[in-house]
């Protein structure tokens, strides 16, 4: 049972909503448009504010749930709840039915946590806000907010050990997921985050 549950959160991580959303709404491949990525904050550039909104709470939906799963149906220890976590996650940034072309599975990553690690999300939220408010890039919060979420479960919840280790190997795949960003931080030509579809001239 536990293993299927452990393929069940990867088809559920695999749920293509930004891509979905925007196909069903306008017919359009959102891959094919702004980065090119099937995550919120490529659809909320890209196609709009509500499209984005719910591309956001979907992602952070399925990761919840597929951990939710595992605890209330699977064995309902940390090490395998903590892995329902991390599968979710490889499903958002590797899923079967788009060829393994994902996103950065951050919203997944926050579902997760948001059943594993409530109270250290939320302060990391917080970090999030601040640096993205401070920035206004995304990336570089979302950055951030991954490197330093392993150390506020340490030290705010105190887990057994497989719920750190799988809070530090997911902030680590955030961080490697956005090598492309952390390059255009570098250089300069990072996107600003506005909250809507960009306008055109």
């Amino acid at each position: 049972m536990t293993i299927l549950l452990l393929l069940a959160a990867y088809f559920i991580g695999g749920i293509p909503f930004g891509y979905l959303l925007v196909r069903w709404r306008t017919g359009e491949d959102v891959r094919a448009k702004g980065s090119g990525n099937i995550g919120a904050t490529n659809v909320l550039r890209s196609s709009g504010r509500m499209l984005g909104i719910a591309t956001l709470l979907l992602d952070i939906a399925k990761g919840w749930v597929a951990v939710w799963l595992m605890a209330r149906f699977g064995s309902g220890e940390a090490l395998w709840t903590s892995l329902a976590g991390i599968v979710v996650i490889l499903g958002h940034a590797f899923p079967a039915v788009l060829k393994f072309q994902g996103g950065k599975a951050v919203a997944s990553f926050v579902g997760a946590f948001l059943y594993l690690a409530p109270l250290p999300l939320l302060a990391i939220t917080i970090v999030f806000v601040m640096v993205v408010a401070a920035t206004r890039f995304i990336s570089l919060g979302s950055i951030v907010g991954a490197g330093l979420f392993p150390l506020a479960v340490w030290m705010i919840d105190h887990p057994e050990t497989p719920v750190v280790a799988v809070a530090a190997a997911g902030g680590l795949f955030i961080i490697w997921r956005h090598k492309g960003n952390i390059d255009r931080l570098r250089a300069g030509t990072e996107n600003v985050f506005t909250f809507g579809k960009k306008k055109t001239a």
